[in-house]
């Protein structure tokens, strides 16, 4: 399914959107261009939040597209397989949105949720490959 294919594709950009947040308020404490990560201790707490989001974005980002390949690879082709890769972007959306307002709760269930969606993902490829 060519589905796959389109969430690795929108987790890429996923992993982005929240450095557009530091990017922000880098540019509001006075962008170092010669020690850009020492200024991390400057940035209010919001713009921190969000580059922790950027940065957990690159850790799920290898298991999903591991993931997603595996049932891309294996002809994965159920509407839960489907379902499973939109909740996992839309999920990785949602978090970084909670984490940069800081609201820890929605944030750890959209963890959750992510990850369960790169679970059933490697579920179904396994059951796929048996099949």
């Amino acid at each position: 399914m060519i589905i796959f294919l389109y969430a690795i594709a929108a987790a890429v950009v996923l992993i982005y959107l929240p450095f557009l947040v530091v990017g922000y308020a880098r540019m509001q404490v006075g962008y170092d261009v010669s020690a850009p990560r020492a200024m991390f201790d400057k940035l209010p707490p919001y713009a921190q939040r969000a580059a922790w989001a950027h940065q957990n974005s690159f850790e799920t980002f290898m298991v999903f597209t591991a993931a997603a390949l595996m049932a891309y690879v294996t002809g994965v082709n159920s509407v839960a397989g489907a379902w499973a890769a939109i909740a996992f972007v839309v999920a990785r959306l949602l978090y970084s949105i909670f984490y940069i307002l800081n609201i820890p709760l929605l944030r750890s269930l959209m963890f959750g949720i992510g990850s369960l969606s790169c679970a059933t993902l490697i579920v179904l490829s396994i059951i796929q490959a048996k099949g």
